[in-house]
Order: structure tokens, then sequence, then C-alpha cells
């Protein structure tokens, strides 16, 4: 048995799929499946069902993947420890996250890591929550930057800042020229969302609710539509396909010049206003808690504008 079979059948139970998961270790097909089956010899049962077009994991499988994440993450801290000694910022931080935060927060971090640790380049990877979690309990990341509310999975969290929404509208909708909007006038609009599996999108949704239904004959609620990304749905929104709720941080600074007139109007919310917290979580097995403490520190020197640091 080797840390790399364990490696496989963690990524096969992970992806339901022979193909995907060899292409997410970097192998070919043949070789892991040969991999696991030699394994699954070894231990004299079967791992997984194989049929039809994705694979299950069979009660005993479940238990043995489990052992077998434990054991990777018990191999990786092996080698956070020996790093640790040497020094504890030596060395990439695998850091994940969501696509909602990534393209906000993120040029202002990488500028702040590498003038503060440029010892400590950033592997970054953007991905849903839920993806993003089952990559640190597998050891693939070392730390994520999420919006809560989360699934708990006994992780370490130290929260970043609080975040208020702001509603984009097109510059010559009617509500453009106020100075402020509240949640339930938002009834009454054509609201433009975040695909599923968005964790930003279920917080527009509780904010206003009444969306999650997507009924084109309730009474004061149009049709929603639905976009891939934020800048892609700002883009449906400027064109006069409806509204959208943003994260502030999405907001440019400079969005609206005599130079370049920006085709939206941004709206902060009346009281009470809708925020999330951005949190930072890792495992809490990782070892090398200077470059948690680094990274935080990064955070917290990004200008951050109209989000409120959270130092707790």
């Amino acid at each position: 048995m080797t840390l790399t079979e364990l490696r496989y059948i963690v990524a096969v139970a992970r992806e339901r799929h022979f193909g995907r998961a060899a292409e997410a270790c970097f192998v070919s097909q043949p070789t892991l499946s040969v991999a696991i089956k030699k394994l699954e010899e070894e231990l004299e049962i079967k791992l997984f069902e194989r049929g039809g077009s994705e694979v299950s994991v069979t009660a005993l499988g479940e238990e043995i993947i489990r052992q077998a994440q434990a054991t990777l993450e018990s191999a990786a801290s092996i080698k956070e420890i020996a790093r640790r000694g040497k020094d504890p910022l030596a060395g990439p931080l695998r850091l994940g996250v969501i696509y909602t935060i990534g393209p906000y927060l993120l040029p202002d971090l990488v500028r702040n890591a590498i003038a503060h640790v440029p010892q400590m380049p950033l592997m970054l990877h953007e991905n849903f929550t839920v993806r993003l979690l089952e990559m640190l309990r597998t050891g693939e990341l070392d730390c994520t930057i999420l919006a809560e509310p989360f699934p708990d999975t006994g992780l370490a969290i130290a929260p970043l800042y609080d975040e208020p929404f702001m509603v984009a509208v097109p510059r010559h909708h009617p509500l453009a020229e106020r100075t402020s909007i509240s949640s339930a006038e938002l009834k009454q609009q054509t609201m433009l969302l975040l695909g599923t599996g968005h964790c930003f999108r279920d917080h527009v949704l509780e904010v206003c609710p009444e969306f999650a239904r997507f009924s084109s004959d309730t009474e004061g609620i149009r049709k929603s539509f639905e976009g891939s990304s934020l800048e892609t749905i700002k883009h449906m929104v400027a064109s006069g396909m409806g509204i959208t709720v943003v994260p502030q941080l999405s907001v440019p600074v400079d969005h609206d010049t005599p130079d370049h007139p920006s085709l939206l109007r941004y709206l902060p919310f009346s009281d009470p206003v809708p925020t999330r917290r951005v949190v930072l979580a890792w495992r809490r097995s990782f070892t090398r808690y200077e470059a948690i403490a680094a990274l935080r520190n990064a955070v917290y020197q990004c200008p951050l504008p109209g989000a409120r640091r959270v130092t707790d």
C-alpha cells in the first residue's frame, strides 16, 4: 500500500469517475485503474462499484477512504513540519478563494504578499465553496478564503472582514438617482443571479427570498435570469436586462468619471444593510502558523473599500 494508491482512491471517491480522477492526479486512466485494482487485491475487498457512467463507493470503501484522507493529511503534515523547522514562511502557500472574492481581493493581496513575504509565493485556486472545502480536507490546499456560512468541517477559522452588499442598476434606470434602496423594493424588479453553486447566490436569496421561486407569474415578481460570473451579470445589467446585488469590493473605485461614464449605478442598501463575513479557514493540523498569520496580515493591508476589518 502506498500514498499514491491512497491518493488515487480518494480522487475516485471525490470525482465518482475514473477518467476525471486520473486527470486530477495527472496520470493516465489505465495507470490509476491498475493501481486501485492492485490495492483492492491486497486488501481483499471491493472499494468501488463500477457500473454505468458513475462510480459508487462501497460501504466498507467509505470507511477506508476516510482513513486514507486522514493518512494523506498526516503525510502532508510531516513535510510541513520539516519545512517549518527551516523557515515557516519559506515555500509556496496553496490558497483557495471563492469566485466572488478572488477577482476583487487577489490583485492587492498578491501585491502585499510579494512585498512582505516574497519567499512565500501564493499558489492560487478559484472554485466553489464545496469544492474548496474538499480540497482542504484532502490536503490539496493549505487554506481558503470563504464567505460564511458554510458547513462545519472542524476547520480553524479567522475572520477577515465584513462586506456590505450593493445594488447595481443601469445608469438610466428609474432607481439610478436614488441615494439608497431597501431590500423590499427589489421585489418589483427583474433580478439577475449567479448560477447554482455560488454561495453569493444564496446570500442574495437571503436578502430577496422571493426570487428563489423563479416564478414568472408570481404577483410583483418577474422571471429572474442567471449568469456565470459577477462581471458577466454586470454587463447584462448594463444592457438593461435587469438589476443585481453585488459585494462592495466588486464595485470599481473609479467606475464613473467624466471621461469614462459608467453604464452602471451602484446603490447602497438602506438599514438593515445586508453583509457577508469573509473568513480565512485552514486545517487544524496545518503547522505553518506563521504563514497563516502573514497571509492574514496581507489581507488587512489591502484597501478593502467599504468593508470593515474584523480582528477578533
